[in-house]
């Protein structure tokens, strides 16, 4: 059987990238079109005028936390950063997500590492995003070679400023021949989907504290800022019949490149039959949280699958493939599954899955 469940966890997000490659604007496109999915910002500028957090559309009271004239991954320690992250992940405050915007001379590896060794149970760690100039990721690369490392670990990658690129084809060729499975997503001015990072809540699902989308005025003159979807496929998946941890870990395995976000619950029957597993991949990125089945649920597994140039029919093809009706379990079916459960006494950084390394 699985592991019992754990309380309710806020994913946190690291978003990375060199001086000038565009995370405060992303910040600011996924605080104003982020459902009505709640926020909170932890923002790292280096220098005494903290011009990034001014810059943050969602500096509205307890959502934002600035840390000024420093660099996040050497001023402050992992227990320094529990301090904000308790701030922002308490229940009382309603906050779904949390993004770290990291300073442009941030070493990301640290960052990660910083926000795995949080020993705050209310957190969890929700991938690394990269931001990547194209317009100057030659002068970039050249002059800061080690971003050819930030690139190797990141689990999703924004090569922002496509316009401004005279070949942005060759660009998105080079960055994707320098990660390592991460999804690598095409963008102008930040403008991403949400949904590749975190679930988008419905804003007339909110109640209580306001979201940032009741906040702000949408009428920003962005005709295109409702149509983000157009540009991607999707693939709902819902099967009444059990699935195969061991034929799901080998249908995540050789997910295609342009797959850049799954999402859902997977009933694995009889090798748990008392935990649903919430599934959250993004990139290569892969994390699997057991919940308690309640007595009122329909034991269903439910996956959406967002991507770019997917074939979608046939990835339906290969997750039918995975179910089965098996009335018995194979005792270490599931030990695939359980690498990417992350276990509630492990306070520590790890290597393998946990830094997106597996």
């Amino acid at each position: 059987m699985g592991p019992s469940p754990r309380p309710r966890q806020t994913p946190v997000i690291v978003l990375a990238g060199f001086l000038g490659s565009g995370k405060t604007t992303l910040l600011n496109h996924l605080l104003h079109h982020g459902g009505g999915s709640r926020i909170g910002a932890i923002v790292n500028d280096f220098g005494a005028i903290e011009i990034d957090a001014m810059a943050v559309a969602g500096a509205l009271g307890d959502s934002t936390v600035s840390l000024g004239n420093g660099c996040l991954c050497c001023a402050v320690d992992a227990s320094e950063l529990d301090v904000y992250l308790e701030r922002l992940a308490h229940p009382a405050a309603g906050i779904d997500v949390i993004v770290i915007e990291a300073s442009g001379i941030a070493e990301p590896r640290e960052l990660v590492r910083m926000v795995l060794a949080s020993e705050h149970p209310g957190i969890v760690y929700g991938g690394l995003v990269e931001v990547v100039d194209a317009a100057e990721f030659d002068d970039i690369r050249a002059k800061h070679p080690q971003i050819d490392r930030h690139l190797a670990l990141a689990d999703l990658v924004v090569v922002n400023k496509l316009d401004r690129a005279p070949d942005a084809g060759r660009v998105l060729d080079l960055v994707r021949s320098l990660t390592d499975r991460a999804a690598v997503v095409p963008a102008r001015y930040g403008r991403i989907d949400p949904e590749f990072l975190f679930d988008c809540r419905p804003s007339e699902e909110r109640v209580g504290q306001l979201s940032f989308d009741d906040l702000h005025d949408h009428s920003d003159g962005d005709e295109h800022a409702g149509h983000l979807h157009s540009a991607y496929d999707s693939l709902s998946f819902t099967s009444e019949v059990p699935l195969d941890p061991r034929r799901l870990m080998q249908f995540l395995d050789s997910r295609p490149e342009g797959l850049y976000r799954i999402k859902g619950y997977v009933d694995f029957g009889p090798y748990d039959v008392r935990n649903r597993y919430a599934v959250h991949a993004v990139g290569r990125f892969l994390r699997f949280y057991p919940e308690r089945w309640a007595a009122a649920d329909a034991r269903l597994t439910q996956l959406v699958l967002i991507g770019s140039g997917i074939d979608a029919a046939a990835l339906g093809k290969e997750l039918e493939v995975c179910r089965s009706e098996a009335p018995h379990a194979d005792e270490h079916g599931m030990w695939g599954v359980l690498r990417y459960v992350r276990d509630p006494e492990d306070e520590g950084p790890q290597e393998g899955p946990e830094l997106g390394l597996a």
